[in-house]
């Protein structure tokens, strides 16, 4: 998509490390995006110091996860008049340099569309531990049926979406803690929308502590197996009442 007015929506939990880092190396290699920082309930500074760099804040008043603070920002883009809105991680480890490559994949047409910039599908590959790199790849696989397109990377966060999916995410993007990526994949899907990826270098992060512990991690890929379940009977349940309303009407 050319000329596309761009949002880069950056969430934000305790980040005042990093954040005036990311805001002044995605400006550095875009010149032509907005930025938003959504704070999500921190207990630092990082709001105030994405506001001393002069960009939007929007700041929750406690920690909604990043599927919460992203829903804020589809919102946004949306009463913006926005083309198109780009998920940036608050701790640099997405390169913004990438930022337009997911952009110019991005169409301008009626459906919702996500291009994913994916850490596996290039010649770059992003470390990860054995346990977790075989749980992606059960759920790459899972989704790349599920959507009707190849995916390698459905848990990363880098991601593009079109006029179309700003709509759709701002009223239904998942709010459920670390379940937003993998749950947008699917409502995406079952709007009818078209999913891409793109190879993308990721870096390590070098503030701050992920979000996630190895508890946590496991919760949420028992949680996202049984989305994925919920997921497939929802589309035959779907497609058994279609059928049904079909035969009946001949």
């Amino acid at each position: 998509m050319t000329d596309a007015k761009t949002l880069v929506v950056i969430p934000a939990w305790n980040e005042s490390s990093s954040i005036a880092q990311v805001i002044g190396e995605i400006r550095h290699s875009n010149t032509d995006v907005d930025l938003l920082v959504v704070d999500d309930g921190s207990s630092d500074s990082t709001g105030a110091k994405a506001r001393a760099e002069g960009v939007d804040v929007v700041t929750n008043p406690f920690n909604l996860g990043v599927g919460g603070a992203m829903r804020v920002g589809f919102r946004f883009a949306l009463s913006h008049g926005y083309d198109a809105v780009v998920q940036v991680d608050a701790d640099g480890q997405h390169d913004p340099e990438s930022i337009t490559l997911l952009v110019e994949q991005l169409d301008d047409q009626v459906v919702p569309q996500m291009v994913i910039g994916s850490r596996f599908s290039g010649e770059q590959t992003y470390d990860a531990s054995r346990t977790r790199r075989l749980a992606m790849r059960i759920l790459a696989a899972s989704l790349s049926r599920m959507s009707g397109e190849r995916l390698s990377d459905v848990t990363s966060g880098f991601r593009a979406h079109n006029r179309k999916a700003i709509a759709l995410f701002a009223t239904e993007y998942p709010t459920d803690y670390l379940a937003d990526t993998v749950e947008s994949i699917a409502i995406l899907t079952r709007a009818g929308g078209k999913i891409s990826e793109c190879p993308v270098a990721m870096r390590q992060r070098t503030t701050g502590k992920p979000s996630q512990s190895r508890w946590k991690s496991l919760i949420y890929l028992v949680r996202i197996f049984l989305v994925l379940g919920l997921t497939v009977f929802r589309k035959r349940t779907v497609r058994t009442a279609e059928n049904e309303s079909t035969s009946g009407s001949s």
